[in-house]
């Protein structure tokens, strides 16, 4: 089964930056938007923001808007969420997964849809 790997977790401290990557091998860039995704302990998954193949984004999560920064590189088959003035609320697992675009739009709000889905990487921020 093919899934995305995520990458760039880790431990940070409150006010820190992180840049996650989303290795999107395997599948037809022109086809498919891709969001991130995250969960925290305890909570249900949120949908974070939506990059669609060339290059258009929505960020669905008000609590990461002007903070968080998605990005894609088609010909490196990678997405980017560049994370900044991290906040201990930020702390989850972050997945990233694919949308076939003939099969919704670009948004994150329920996941509905999204395939690919990767294992995740954890990001912790904690002082």
């Amino acid at each position: 089964q093919l899934q995305f790997v995520e990458s760039g977790g880790g431990l940070v401290q409150p006010g820190d930056s992180l840049r996650l990557s989303c290795d999107t091998s395997g599948i037809s860039v022109n086809y498919y938007a891709i969001g991130w995704f995250r969960q925290a302990p305890g909570k249900e998954r949120e949908g974070i923001s939506c990059i669609t193949p060339s290059g258009g984004t929505t960020t669905d999560a008000d609590s990461v808007k002007g903070r968080f920064f998605i990005g894609r590189d088609n010909a490196k088959n990678t997405v980017s969420l560049e994370m900044n003035n991290l906040k201990e609320e930020d702390t989850a697992v972050y997945y990233c997964a694919a949308l076939f675009l003939p099969h919704g739009i670009c948004n994150t709000r329920s996941g509905g849809g999204y395939e690919y889905w990767g294992k995740g990487t954890q990001v912790t921020v904690s002082s």
